[in-house]
């Protein structure tokens, strides 16, 4: 008897499921809806986001074109997140200001409905559909296995987490869900900002860490993911417009040994070969008075005491950031090292370039040291792809599978919010 009901069952689930081999009038075949429903059961990549009661009809029903409007969402939620976006940048930008700058990118994934259906149709894996929109960062899946982990605990009415924690360790994971997406990442560099520390990872593993210094709380330095394509060895230091017109000419009005004392030189370009400029205290009081274009540059040539150090990491970006050697070593003594205006500072640059020169460029160490130690400026090229990515995860699992929480410093935990209700 017990063999008869088994049988009845199998063939049961095999005609829910599709069976014989044949799609359905929606197209499904009947290892895909095994394959997707197991996903939606797991929530394997923490992307129902709140459409449960959606996902329970499926389970009951088993109607095909109920499931074909959930793979779509699904799909969506994986690509470009679960974090309501015109709330946060709404929010973000109401608080911008002359005195508090705070730049967050957001990338979206377009997401074709038809090229999924098509490619359902035509009886491709649900692995292989999802696939394209999975972040190809490891802490996605770090996160992801401990936040499903932490689920299934509080189902048993066995928590292993607070319920705060929960939500943080969610947003983070839809934060990862907004990084640039690069498919085929194999290598890329991770400042996490609220840690005040960057990781080098090849082939999901740490090679390389290291404290950071990160923008002040008024001067952020920004979220974004861009290719590394330069270093300089031995850089000068062109002074923004923005410092200059804040710090360096009120100084320079009030004390005329300013530029001695700090190293620093007037030129008509960003060059040191440019023609000399002298400085006119009354064109500098219009400038800052009406608030007009400066009509010369201020550089701090290479030197052992440059405030940018010895090495200058380049990943050009429209917020002109980059990672840097420093002066202040100090204050890599601090736990909280929010100092900069927004460039990255390294606590271990040599290191950095190092690395970086042996693996992602054309030359190696032994060619840059005497470079190096010639004072002089040198570019080197980066020819082998390296995503430099500025994060924002106040949650972290580490190496060893330890989940880290970090301060909110910048407020994004406060104006990002979830866009459904846990």
């Amino acid at each position: 008897m017990k063999r008869v009901l088994s049988a009845i069952v199998a063939i049961s689930v095999a005609f829910w499921l599709g069976g014989c081999g044949a799609p359905d009038k929606e197209g499904w075949y009947g290892d895909q809806k095994e394959a997707f429903l197991k996903i939606l059961q797991e929530d394997r990549f923490v992307s129902i986001c709140g459409d449960d009661a959606l996902v329970k009809e499926i389970e009951k029903s088993g109607d095909s074109h109920l499931m074909s409007r959930m793979l779509l969402r699904y799909v969506r939620h994986l690509a470009n997140g679960c974090i309501d976006i015109d709330h946060f940048e709404r929010l973000q930008k109401n608080r911008q200001s002359d005195e508090f700058k705070s730049d967050y990118v957001v990338y979206k994934q377009r997401v074709d409905d038809r090229k999924i259906l098509n490619a359902l149709r035509a009886g491709a894996d649900i692995d292989a559909i999802l696939a394209p929109y999975i972040p190809p960062y490891r802490e996605f899946e770090r996160l992801s296995q401990l936040y499903r982990r932490a689920v299934r605990a509080v189902r048993k009415g066995a928590p292993i987490l607070s319920a705060e924690a929960m939500r943080t360790l969610r947003l983070n994971i839809e934060r990862v869900k907004l990084m640039k997406p690069v498919s085929n990442l194999r290598s890329y560099v991770l400042v996490n900002i609220p840690e005040f520390k960057v990781r080098v990872i090849e082939e999901n593993k740490t090679v390389l860490s290291m404290p950071v210094i990160v923008g002040k709380r008024r001067l952020q330095t920004p979220i974004f993911g861009e290719f590394m394509q330069e270093i300089v060895v031995n850089p000068q230091w062109n002074v923004p417009d923005s410092i200059a017109r804040k710090e360096v000419i009120p100084k320079l009005l009030k004390d005329p040994n300013y530029l001695k004392r700090n190293r620093l030189v007037i030129r008509k370009e960003y060059r040191l070969d440019s023609s000399e400029v002298p400085f006119d205290p009354v064109v500098a009081q219009e400038c800052l008075e009406c608030n007009t274009t400066i009509p010369f540059k201020f550089i701090e040539p290479p030197s052992k005491r440059n405030c940018l150090g010895r090495v200058k990491f380049l990943f050009p970006n429209r917020f002109a950031v980059y990672m840097h050697d420093t002066q202040t070593k100090y204050l890599f003594k601090r736990k909280i090292r929010a100092f900069s205006h927004g460039c990255v500072r390294l606590s271990s640059p040599n290191k950095m370039l190092r690395y970086i020169v042996d693996r992602h460029t054309d030359t190696s160490w032994e060619e840059i040291a005497p470079i190096y130690e010639s004072l002089k400026t040198y570019e080197i090229s980066v020819t082998k792809p390296l995503l430099v990515h500025t994060a924002y995860l106040t949650a972290y699992v580490d190496d060893d599978g330890t989940l880290k929480r970090f301060k909110d410093i910048y407020g994004y935990d406060k104006i990002q919010r979830l866009n459904f209700k846990e």
